[in-house]
């Protein structure tokens, strides 16, 4: 038998017995009743006093039910401690790892409150925990740009990435990224790119410089190549030939200079020219007719759908440059009597160039990199059209710049769709 009922029974025996000595039974077991309670009562109290000092003094050890519950408390209390110092454990860790890192890391509640930042984040941002604990970031920072950028959230397009100089050092590049985690808390991550962006500009003004050095002694070669060219009565056979296939590849070389000056120009415009409103209508009409006279005697079939009435906020001669590298394309590398589509419309979501050939196709394996500087699909013949590698590239760095999207399908044997989807808050509708 249990021992408390075996407790009951003894006090209701010994009480009741000491009743009927008194001559009153109820008395007697009333009394017994009563000291009892008062025993349980201050079991309990020493259980109660045992919890609240957490666990610092030794448990109450008391026989019966009372004690198996002590028992038991003590055994969830002990793995609940156990488990904490393991979270602990892991906590300490993972915010050592987060210290380590090279990049700065902010922590933010959802109104952009700093709650936790590294040390990279003191030496990029300025920021320190927890001398800046509980201020909001927009009032610790000063620069536009990056307070447009934490303040983008119910934008249709935000930004996905920031280039600013550190507000600390100019010197230092970073590329800011924030992320929304748990809910409603924000994660700011700041990262060094200043070697990137070195290296990219020594590569940019490589280009650029390589490009216009080349440009002059190239030009007055063709010059005297094309003189010579038109002297042909006096040349012989072979010479005609050797001088026609050295016009050939001065061209091509040109050709291949003029479009890295352009992709060079393109990479150095600053954001502010993307503001313009360009008519898209009389841009693709020029487009149009450029590539009819590229055609000439190839008798391509031209599918023109112009939906009139749609500007777009850009900047024209890179919207042109991205255009008319799509448009040419297609026209290139279609056969004879090929059909070309040239469709502009709007969406849901924006407005959209479509164009589309019945050339050989793309392979599925090649789509992905087409857009790459210098790839091509077939090089023979890519060399024999005078191609340079550089016109998606062109077309994907335009499209990057006006936030827009470049889509390309194809099937080989069937020919190629390109689509360029304008995002809607750069389409607008003309006076």
């Amino acid at each position: 038998m249990h021992p408390d009922l075996l407790r009951l029974g003894f006090v209701v025996i010994l009480s009741g017995a000491a009743g009927l000595l008194a001559g009153n039974f109820l008395t007697g077991l009333t009394l017994g009743f009563l000291v009892c309670l008062i025993w349980q009562y201050r079991r309990l109290k020493n259980i109660s006093t045992f919890l609240r000092d957490d666990g610092e003094q030794k448990p109450p050890d008391t026989p019966g039910i009372v004690n198996e519950i002590v028992r038991e408390i003590e055994f969830l209390r002990a793995r609940h401690k156990q488990r904490e110092d393991e979270l602990t454990g892991i906590l300490s860790r993972f915010e050592e790892a987060i210290v380590a890192l090279p990049d700065a890391v902010i922590v933010m509640d959802a109104e952009s409150h700093v709650e936790w930042a590294n040390e990279k984040a003191s030496e990029y941002l300025g920021i320190r925990s927890p001398r800046d604990r509980g201020h909001r970031l927009s009032h610790i920072f000063r620069q536009p740009e990056l307070l447009d950028f934490l303040a983008q959230e119910d934008k249709d397009n935000p930004q996905k990435s920031l280039l600013i100089a550190s507000p600390v050092n100019a010197d230092i590049s970073l590329e800011i990224r924030i992320t929304r985690y748990a809910g409603s808390s924000l994660l700011l991550v700041a990262g060094n790119v200043t070697d990137i962006q070195r290296a990219n500009r020594m590569r940019k003004d490589f280009i650029a410089n390589a490009s216009h050095e080349l440009r002059t002694p190239l030009t007055v070669i063709s010059g005297y190549l094309e003189a010579i060219d038109n002297e042909t009565d006096e040349l012989s056979t072979g010479w005609q030939a050797r001088i026609k296939q050295m016009r050939s590849q001065a061209r091509r070389m040109q050709n291949l200079i003029e479009d890295l000056l352009k992709l060079s120009r393109l990479e150095s415009k600053p954001s502010a020219d993307l503001d313009n409103e360009v008519d898209i209508t009389e841009l693709i009409s020029v487009i149009h007719d450029e590539a009819q006279t590229l055609s000439a005697a190839q008798i391509h079939t031209f599918n023109l759908e112009i939906q009139a009435g749609l500007v777009v906020k850009g900047d024209q001669d890179s919207l042109y440059s991205a255009f008319s590298n799509i448009v040419f394309n297609a026209v290139q590398y279609s056969p004879s009597g090929g059909v070309i589509g040239i469709k502009w419309y709007r969406t849901g979501t924006g407005a959209c160039l479509e164009v589309t050939d019945t050339g050989e196709g793309i392979p599925a394996e090649h789509i992905q990199r087409v857009t790459e500087r210098f790839y091509r699909v077939d090089k023979a013949r890519s060399r024999e059209k005078g191609g340079t590698g550089l016109g998606l590239a062109i077309v994907k760095h335009v499209m990057v710049q006006h936030e827009a999207e470049l889509k390309i399908s194809s099937e080989p044997g069937r020919g190629t769709t390109v689509t360029c989807h304008l995002p809607a808050h750069r389409v607008v509708a003309a006076e």
